[in-house]
């Protein structure tokens, strides 16, 4: 598939243009839809993805996006599209009961950069939050957003953790991450909550991820760190594909998959890929090449959902376009090399 994605426009209807798989999904929720943290990188996709879903599959469904929304245009923008939104700060006490019932929820929220110095913010957010979201939305389906951060480093002859793996989260970020999953797990636990909890990494679209870091660094000259040898990535619109289609597989106890894409990327191809589109060599740093990274292996959710409609080599074509005509950012690297946790 090739295609050239000229602005930010074109961008955001590629990444909610949704399959029959999408309209299926939807059509089965037997309800309406709420997405807690809709306002970060990937929740604007997500509620347009699962609007235009709705609509392809002639389903009246209301879809429903609360985050703080520091980015003020959003929710006009987001109402503009037929999506409901509730400026809400989550954390604020009785912030969760003033939200309506609703039987399918998408939970998003989360923190991760700027942990280091804030620890008890992200634990605040990435732990406590998501218990007292498994008590409100207990009667609820909720599909809870995860990292692959909860799974130790792995070389590439062990090949990608599989959900099965002993978790070993390095950092605080990735060990308030885990306890998240452990909240969800206590809920459903408890009240019997039907629960999918989806450890993703990473999740790339044209202004932000991995590919984004590592082609930027190359077109502009920049030294790149090997430190972190290897990546897994997933185009954006298949991990909110696979975000609506994995309500059907909601269980109490939670299943838990690993939303990733199959391939296992050199970090070195893939500066060397964009240096080809470039027409220059990527500069690396001399700080060495490591042996292991966070490697996730989504066989699982392969067999429940197909393989991604982009492949790694499509997404860095596209991404050296829009990095070469000057495309937009988010300007949020990932720090995807970072070994120790410390964000």
């Amino acid at each position: 598939m090739t295609m050239k994605i000229q602005n930010v426009a074109e961008l955001q209807e590629r990444l909610s243009r949704p399959e029959d798989g999408d309209a299926s999904a939807i059509g089965a929720l037997g309800g309406d839809l709420l997405i807690l943290g809709a306002g970060g990188k990937m929740g604007p996709s997500l509620a347009r993805l699962a609007r235009r879903a709705a609509d392809l599959a002639g389903t009246r469904r209301r879809i429903i996006a609360v985050a703080r929304f520091s980015n003020t245009d959003l929710p006009a923008e987001l109402a503009a599209q037929g999506i409901e939104t509730i400026p809400c700060d989550l954390l604020e006490p009785g912030a969760l009961n003033r939200l309506p019932d609703i039987p399918n929820v998408i939970f998003m929220a989360a923190r991760k950069f700027d942990t280091s110095g804030a620890e008890h913010l992200t634990w605040a957010m990435n732990t406590y939050l998501p218990g007292l979201v498994a008590e409100r939305y207990r009667d609820s389906r909720i599909v809870a957003f995860s990292t692959g951060n909860v799974y130790p480093l792995r070389s590439q002859s062990q090949g990608g953790a599989l959900e099965s793996t002993l978790v070993g989260p390095v950092g605080e970020y990735a060990q308030s991450a885990l306890g998240r999953e452990r909240m969800f797990e206590h809920g459903s636990a408890r009240w019997g909550t039907r629960v999918a909890i989806l450890r993703l990494n990473y999740a790339v679209e044209l202004r932000y991820g991995v590919l984004v870091d590592v082609g930027r660094a190359v077109f502009e000259q920049r030294p790149i760190s090997l430190s972190m040898p290897f990546v897994n990535v997933i185009w954006q619109r298949d991990a909110n594909s696979w975000c609506l289609r994995s309500f059907a597989h909601c269980q109490s106890p939670p299943l838990v998959l690993n939303i990733t894409g199959p391939e296992t990327l050199s970090v070195r191809d893939v500066a060397l890929e964009f240096g080809r589109h470039f027409g220059v060599g990527p500069i690396f740093l001399s700080d060495g090449e490591g042996s292991t990274a966070l490697l996730s292996d989504a066989s699982r959710a392969l067999t429940l959902f197909g393989r991604p409609t982009a492949t790694p080599a499509e997404i860095i074509e596209w991404t050296a376009h829009w990095i070469r005509q000057g495309g937009a950012t988010l300007n949020k690297p990932t720090h995807f090399q970072t070994r120790d946790g410390r964000f």
